[in-house]
């Protein structure tokens, strides 16, 4: 009887191990997971990073090469110093002035109208 109970005992103790390394197995797994997420998450931010400096690197690239030509130089000298070439006059677009709106009419006035006087 003692060494049936000793077995059990045994077999107690290995499923409490066994239970407790399934448990920590578990966890590691879901650690691992959970960092995998977002290490993912990291590469995803990391590309948009990239696609976005592409983009305003292809828009520097072209600013570099349109101020390489002496158009190109031109055009910004103009556009930022407002210079302009011998011969060349300023011209100033002044809005057309609004007339000014009619004043209301009295209720007698819209009755003569309506009368058609």
């Amino acid at each position: 009887m003692v060494r049936r109970r000793t077995i059990a005992i045994r077999e107690y103790l290995i499923a409490a191990a066994l239970a407790l390394a399934l448990i920590w197995l578990s966890f590691l797994t879901f650690s691992i997971a959970r960092k995998e997420e977002i290490a993912r998450n990291a590469v995803k931010d990391t590309q948009a990073q990239l696609a976005q400096l592409d983009s305003r690197r292809a828009l520097l690239q072209q600013n570099i090469n349109d101020l390489s030509t002496p158009r190109g130089q031109e055009a910004v000298l103009r556009q930022t110093y407002g210079v302009a070439k011998p011969g060349e006059d300023l011209i100033i677009v002044v809005p057309p002035k609004e007339a000014p709106a009619a004043p209301p009419r009295s209720w007698w006035q819209r009755a003569l109208q309506w009368l058609g006087l």
